[in-house]
């Protein structure tokens, strides 16, 4: 009697990510702002109202007031909701098909949920990112689309663009998505494993997990960064009446122009709250996809 059917996955898995959330937004209202600044700029050509982790949460409350912080918690939490509800329950009918217990299963089937995670969710993330860029004006970095609200963004984005403006920027959203499930899934197991056979903790424990989380998310959050910068940049750019971006074509052309005219170090601008941000929600989804994997087994285990 163990065995528990996707929905009810479903709804824990977004109620983990949702609690998250609220914590993790602040650091994502930071993430985005030093990520947007210095856009397309060389080094030192540009002033910096952001430096560093702490001194910009100090400035964006300061600009903002505290509740400044939880910025676009709103489309975040939907976001949260749409991308995870999605990616675990793709992920556990995945698991009752036997797909994860081929070799390498697991790091495709979590990849494959968290493009379609992150594709349904894409509109959500959208209109986070422009409401988490937007402030006053002399602390204002990268475009600002001075949307009120979640719905007004929404209702914004569909009169000017329609539909498929909705979908602006998915093409940096979902390798992003991809790279970093892939590297979750394929170091979380290895990193809890090795922490096992170190033996400094009860082996059942959930500290195990834990541990195993936040050394995978060292992992994650280098491969992860660069793809996380340009889909910061590919969400917030202005586009033209067409809904073509009036700054980058693409993920390929976003990454090259950083490069060049920023230099590669500014594909890892906002590492520090990416990681802060990443190490919560790589533990909470990951103890969650923990349990769930645990399910899974038990009820192959009884259906055989």
């Amino acid at each position: 009697g163990e065995t528990v059917p996707p929905v009810v996955d479903l709804v824990l898995g977004a109620s983990a990510c949702c609690l998250a959330c609220v914590f993790t937004n602040p650091l994502e209202v930071v993430k985005t702002r030093l990520q947007l600044q210095g856009e397309l700029q060389a080094r030192g050509t540009y002033p910096r109202p952001y430096r560093g982790f702490m001194a910009s949460v100090a400035a964006v409350a300061r600009a903002d007031g505290l509740w400044g912080l939880q910025k676009g918690l709103a489309a975040g939490l939907l976001y949260q909701g749409l991308m995870n509800s999605v990616r675990f329950y793709c992920y556990s009918l995945a698991c009752q098909a036997g797909l994860t217990q081929q070799p390498g299963g697991t790091v495709v089937a979590g990849a494959v949920a968290g493009a379609l995670g992150a594709f349904v969710g894409s509109p959500a993330y959208l209109i986070k990112t422009q409401l988490q860029a937007q402030t006053v004006a002399e602390m204002a970095v990268g475009h600002q689309h001075n949307h009120q609200t979640l719905l007004g963004a929404l209702e914004t984005i569909w009169r000017q663009q329609g539909l498929v403006g909705l979908w602006q920027g998915v093409g940096g959203a979902v390798p992003r998505v991809m790279v970093g499930s892939a590297a979750q899934l394929a170091t979380f197991a290895s990193a809890k494993a090795w922490v096992q056979e170190q033996q400094w903790l009860p082996a059942d424990s959930w500290l195990v997990a834990l541990a195993g989380g936040m050394i995978s998310s060292i992992a994650v959050v280098v491969v992860m960064t660069p793809f996380d910068v340009t889909s910061t940049r590919l969400y917030n750019q202005p586009v033209d009446r067409a809904g073509r971006g009036q700054l980058y074509g693409g993920l390929t052309n976003c990454m090259v122009k950083i490069w060049r005219q920023e230099g590669p170090l500014a594909l890892y601008k906002g590492l520090g709250p990416a990681y802060l941000r990443l190490g919560p929600h790589t533990i909470l989804s990951m103890l969650f996809w923990d349990e769930l994997r645990k399910l899974a087994g038990r009820a192959q285990h009884q259906g055989t």
